[in-house]
């Protein structure tokens, strides 16, 4: 066929070196692969021309860039990488990167790009040969060619996502270049799209490149794009708005260039980030939401940004999105009030601001990522604060959901904090009420369960807040703390070796608190804990060793 007897003419003219017949042979083979891409590659493998491409590439022939092309294409199929390789194409492929021609180096970072592409291995031979800075060198000279500069950006990419070119990335100034792109106003939403990417990926998260980015003044051309696009319904420019104002998110992950751009709280862009929380933008509300959660990452930012009003902003802004409202700007709106939630002088102040309640319109929903920070900042904001702590905990409303939300075994995250505040409005409030309330919505099995968590933060709030029920309500408790089997839980805590000194300590208290129920005082004694705590009294851990003393004579007492 066609094909076939072209295959054969390819390797004559290659072998005699005739650029015109050979050109003709390589534009019938690439309009085969336009019509079918898979067939015509399986038969210029089985036709072992790809040896004969190795001695094509050459700098001197007019015929390299189409070399090249075919090759991209038939890269793009994943059979065909290994044959690549195997023909010898990487070597010379990186080596026509130097060519001064702009359409080679095109199609040969084509080529490249799919013979490499999802393998870490090749792409690591990659940067062995010295490609990064080959790269960095064109991505200078050729800034004005779009597709050069986008294959560029594609390709570092890539590369990016290993770990240890993370490093060499950086420090060939790769991003630098990107600024200089972006400042001359060329490939604006394609370099924003490859910027984000590289935010993104795990290995090229350092913060230094952060740092750099906001220090080579990125921000200030991200700012301006918001500026620019905010007012337009253009799809494209919707995108990179979106884009933009991801970028500004991103940049705030790291601790150095958020410090730099919060400025004390003084800085051109936290004023202009605090602008997008009241726009009507929805994109600009969740950037500005998610970019005061970055900002509130330590105590002296939160605090700062509490007794400047943010709270009520932040508080205007969920109550635009209370009915049927947008949940990503709901889940970043709260994880903002639940950072600056942490410091111990903003609990008081935001408590008095009213978040409690604006934060309790959204009981209701059913959406589990806005559950959860709802339930987070609920408990920062309780935290040591015991009217608070009451007052919530005296909610029905609230409590109940609280019970129904530990059983969402489908969302762990949910369920767990759940947990956590159940027992943080008992050890915070120590009110026999809220307890009361507790044990009506059915709770006590709940804070049983979270005794035995893999997690020993969370066994241990457990243990304190059935220890205030068994001290504070243990008639009431009583029945729902038997048929959770608590005493049987204990048993196991205290005679496993694994459970960590202070869930022992935790634990001998509680048994010692339940002595005062007739049916718990029972189980006790059948269970002989008296041979399991007298072994602690020789436990490494001082104040496990005095509580089993002291917990052995209460239970031979008692006996």
């Amino acid at each position: 066929d066609n094909l076939s007897d072209t295959l054969k003419k390819l390797k004559i003219t290659a072998a005699d070196r005739t650029d015109d017949s050979l050109e003709g042979c390589l534009d019938c083979l690439l309009q085969a692969l336009t019509q079918n891409n898979m067939e015509t590659s399986e038969k210029i493998q089985g036709s072992g021309i790809l040896q004969v491409f190795a001695s094509l590439l050459i700098p001197q022939s007019s015929c390299t860039a189409k070399v090249a092309n075919v090759i991209a294409e038939i890269a793009k199929n994943e059979f065909m990488r290994i044959p690549c390789v195997d023909a010898g194409l990487i070597s010379p492929l990186v080596q026509l990167l130097n060519s001064k021609d702009q359409e080679v180096l095109l199609q040969t970072g084509r080529a490249l790009g799919n013979i490499c592409y999802d393998s870490h291995s090749l792409q690591a031979q990659l940067i062995n040969m010295g490609v990064i800075p080959t790269l960095v060198k064109l991505l200078g000279i050729h800034c004005q060619n779009a597709a050069l500069t986008e294959m560029c950006l594609v390709a570092f990419g890539n590369l990016a996502e290993l770990g240890k070119s993370s490093k060499e990335y950086y420090l060939n100034h790769v991003l630098s270049w990107c600024l200089i792109i972006l400042n001359n106003k060329l490939l604006i939403p394609e370099l924003l799209f490859h910027l984000k990417f590289w935010l993104f990926c795990s290995h090229c998260s350092l913060d230094a490149i952060k740092l750099q980015l906001v220090e080579s003044g990125l921000v200030e051309c991200l700012l301006e794009i918001v500026q620019q696009k905010v007012d337009s319904d253009k799809e494209e420019d919707i995108a990179e708005l979106k884009t933009a104002s991801d970028l500004m998110v991103l940049l705030l992950l790291g601790d150095e260039s958020m410090q730099k751009l919060f400025e004390g709280g003084k800085g051109n862009v936290f004023q202009r980030v605090l602008s997008w929380i009241p726009s009507n933008n929805h994109q600009l509300q969740l950037a500005g939401a998610l970019a005061i959660a970055n900002f509130a990452r330590n105590d002296g930012n939160c605090i700062h940004m509490v007794d400047n009003g943010i709270v009520e902003k932040l508080m205007d802004l969920l109550d635009r999105h209370v009915e049927d409202g947008n949940v990503t700007v709901q889940h970043a709106a709260l994880s903002a009030l639940r950072n600056l939630a942490i410091p111990v002088v903003n609990k008081a102040k935001m408590l008095s601001a009213g978040v409690t309640e604006a934060v309790l319109k959204f009981l209701k929903s059913e959406m589990p990522p806005v559950q959860f920070k709802l339930l987070g900042t609920l408990r920062m904001l309780i935290d040591a604060q015991a009217e608070a702590a009451e007052q919530l905990g005296k909610n029905v409303k609230l409590v109940e959901r609280l019970v129904e939300w530990c059983e969402a075994k489908d969302h762990a995250g949910v369920m767990g904090e759940s947990n956590r505040l159940l027992s943080a409005l008992i050890r915070h409030s120590k009110s026999k009420d809220v307890i009361k309330t507790i044990v009506q919505s059915g709770g006590i099995k709940h804070l049983v369960t979270m005794a035995t968590s893999e997690h020993v933060i969370m066994q241990n709030e457990a243990l304190v807040a059935l220890a205030l029920i068994a001290a504070l309500e243990l008639g009431t408790a009583e029945k729902d703390l038997e048929s959770a089997q608590l005493v049987q839980i204990l048993h196991r805590l205290l005679a496993d070796e694994r459970s960590a000194p202070e869930i022992k300590y935790n634990s001998m208290v509680l048994i010692c608190a339940l002595m005062g129920s007739e049916s718990l005082h029972k189980e006790v004694q059948d269970l002989a804990f008296l041979d399991v705590v007298s072994k602690l009294r020789s436990h490494e851990n001082k104040s496990v060793a005095q509580q089993a003393s002291l917990t052995e004579q209460r239970l031979a007492v008692e006996s």
